[in-house]
């Protein structure tokens, strides 16, 4: 992707982060544009696995890098399937790409909520406490952006991007946390729980 490719993307994901229903059209409707929107989701947990590969954790490094390969892959096939049944497929490329790069609002957002999180705890409130608001904050917005994005790009119903929202966070719950859980399991940390 170009320099204007690039700056194209931002617009779209910071209009579509304001509720702006027209940054849909920043993004490509073009298999290559998929694929490029997908590539950095495989390429970053890809180089993490290898680091931790490499620091003696091969097992667990393998089994989270094939459940974020699933979980990006799930959701844009959820996502395809989803437009088919509701007969909007000329559509899903264009929202599944739109999805895959929204993904990296969570890096400014966790800016927002570290400097959140700082002036709640100098204000007197517990850091477990902020911590707790602050993952809940984050957790509602990206699930609404998530069903925003979803909602502007396939043009649905309000109950059916909930649909859809609610299969693509519980493809992500459980092809990422579960096997975070058997990892764990593997190696004895869950004894007794």
């Amino acid at each position: 992707m170009n320099a204007a490719g690039g700056v194209k993307v931002l617009r779209g994901i910071l209009l579509l982060a304001r509720g702006k229903a027209a940054g849909i059209a920043a993004f490509g409707n073009t298999t290559e544009a998929l694929t490029a929107a997908i590539a950095p989701l495989i390429a970053f947990p890809l180089v993490g696995s290898v680091i931790n590969g490499l620091n003696g954790a091969p097992l667990p490094a393998i089994i989270g890098f094939l459940s974020r390969l699933c979980a990006v892959l799930a959701v844009t096939a959820a996502t395809y399937e989803f437009a088919r049944l509701t007969k909007r497929e000329s559509l899903w490329i264009r929202t599944a790409t739109a999805l895959n790069w929204s993904f990296w609002i969570v890096v400014p957002l966790l800016g927002v909520a570290g400097l959140l999180g700082a002036i709640m705890v100098s204000a007197g409130m517990a850091l477990p406490t902020a911590e707790n608001v602050l993952i809940g904050m984050m957790a509602a917005y990206l699930l609404w952006f998530g069903w925003f994005t979803i909602r502007a790009g396939l043009q649905l119903s309000i109950p059916q991007a909930i649909i859809l929202v609610t299969i693509a966070a519980s493809l992500i719950i459980l092809l990422t946390i579960a096997p975070d859980v058997l990892t764990l399991a593997m190696q004895g940390h869950l004894r007794g729980v």
